[in-house]
């Protein structure tokens, strides 16, 4: 079927359901919407290229960190970013395996919540509403640099504080962390996060998060994994059930895992059986040369054949499995380090930019055939900020990049300076059918 014929019938069945739907889900309302294997927003097949963002509720704390990420917004908005994706929220408090995490939690103590902390979330979601932008937020980390399912474990007698504070092995991680999927009061005290946070009321706006137009998606966590294949049965049950309980307190945004794809699920298999789950309303990949082992050290431009290759068959494998459930896919994560694997925001991103341009150059075609995949999340966008000098890592008054607390500060950040490698986005942002004029 040619891709206008594609693009009518989508959208036509968009205002039949709309006109018999009640009033939010009406094609004025911007709310983005699934339709069969597109995303829609304003009766509009929804093609977006967006960005990770983790650090924009957390800066929005402060009257500097407002005011920082309001330019960091318009910026986005003029390069024709319009989505970005944002940490809800982090657990606990102190040092975990064997580095410093994102602070201040929303829940520093198991069932002891800072509402105060949400209110950065709260300024983000205007921030994007006055500019038309929409967010993903993630309301958990499978990942320690925000707590996550690591935190949940210890406060529940599965992780000593001296396991928890050193460094695990990977091995270690894993038996660990798979252990969340089968304990209950890990997952209960998951569940009483994500629905104080999904049955939030604005405190700026009054107006409730499951009507806000400014919100995309909900997503379960980052990155959740089985992490043993054993535990494989227990991972998918609590997909099923935290997806179900976003659903009963939001039944009207998008939920999504924030799975790596096959990379994240064991199998191709296991992916494709949780992307079929009643709740789960698109599908997620991430893509990491660096850490999947594509290439070595810094020899990223000896191997950017193969990671080029590697990165076009990773997500044309998932596309297959998408076209095949009629859902739509999202390539949420994706970054590469400078030239040479470079910290400094004047090393050059000639490779870097040739990676991205791959990545965009195939939303570019599904958006011209009206094909599954939606859209893009680059990682990351660093905006202005910049690493304090002689600090590696992150250290309490830094200011924020896209990389979290665990990474060398500037590895994957994009700076607002990155004058090259925003031109090659403008290039084929711009072209989205969601940035040109209706």
């Amino acid at each position: 079927m040619q891709a206008k014929t594609i693009n009518r019938f989508v959208v036509s069945a968009w205002l039949v359901l709309s006109m018999s739907g009640p009033l939010w889900a009406r094609p004025a309302d911007s709310l983005v919407r699934r339709v069969q294997h597109q995303l829609v927003r304003l009766g509009r097949p929804y093609y977006f290229m967006g960005t990770n963002y983790w650090y924009g509720a957390v800066a929005c704390l402060t009257v500097q960190g407002r005011q920082r990420v309001a330019r960091e917004l318009d910026f986005l908005k003029a390069q024709g970013v319009s989505n970005v994706r944002v940490l809800a929220a982090a657990e606990g408090t102190g040092p975990i395996n064997g580095m410093l995490r994102v602070t201040p939690a929303y829940q520093p103590q198991q069932g002891n919540f800072d509402e105060a902390v949400l209110t950065g979330l709260d300024h983000l979601m205007l921030m994007l509403r006055q500019r038309g932008m929409t967010a993903v937020l993630y309301l958990s980390n499978n990942w320690d640099w925000s707590g996550g399912f690591l935190q949940y474990l210890n406060w529940n007698g599965l992780l000593p504080d001296a396991d928890l504070h050193r460094k695990l092995s990977w091995d270690e991680n894993r038996d660990v962390v798979s252990q969340f999927y089968t304990c209950e009061p890990c997952m209960a005290a998951y569940d009483r996060q994500a629905q104080r946070i999904v049955s939030r009321t604005n405190t700026l706006t009054g107006q409730p998060y499951h009507q806000d137009a400014s919100l995309m998606a909900w997503e379960l966590a980052n990155e959740p994994r089985p992490m043993r294949p054993a535990a494989i049965p227990a991972y998918v049950q609590w997909i099923q059930r935290a997806s179900g309980l976003i659903k009963k307190y939001d039944p009207n945004h998008l939920v999504t895992t924030g799975s790596e794809g096959e990379a994240g699920s064991e199998t191709i298999e296991v992916f494709a059986q949780v992307q079929q789950l009643p709740h789960i309303d698109y599908a997620t990949i991430h893509i990491w040369p660096k850490n999947w082992g594509w290439f070595t050290d810094t020899a990223i431009g000896q191997a950017m054949n193969a990671v080029l290759a590697n990165t076009q068959q990773y997500i044309e494998q998932h596309m297959a499995v998408a076209t095949r459930l009629q859902q739509p896919l999202v390539v949420e994560e994706f970054g590469l380090p400078r030239d040479g694997h470079s910290f400094s925001p004047m090393a050059a991103t000639s490779l870097r930019n040739q990676y991205f341009a791959a990545v965009f150059a195939q939303l570019q075609r599904s958006a011209n055939e009206g094909g599954v995949l939606a859209g893009c999340n680059f990682w990351g966008f660093a905006g202005s900020g910049r690493a304090t000098h002689g600090h590696i890592f992150w250290q309490p008054g830094d200011a924020l990049l896209a990389d979290p607390p665990q990474e060398e500060q500037g590895l994957n950040s994009v700076f607002d300076t990155d004058a090259s490698t925003w031109q090659v986005i403008r290039s084929f942002s711009h072209q989205l059918p969601t940035n040109l004029p209706q």
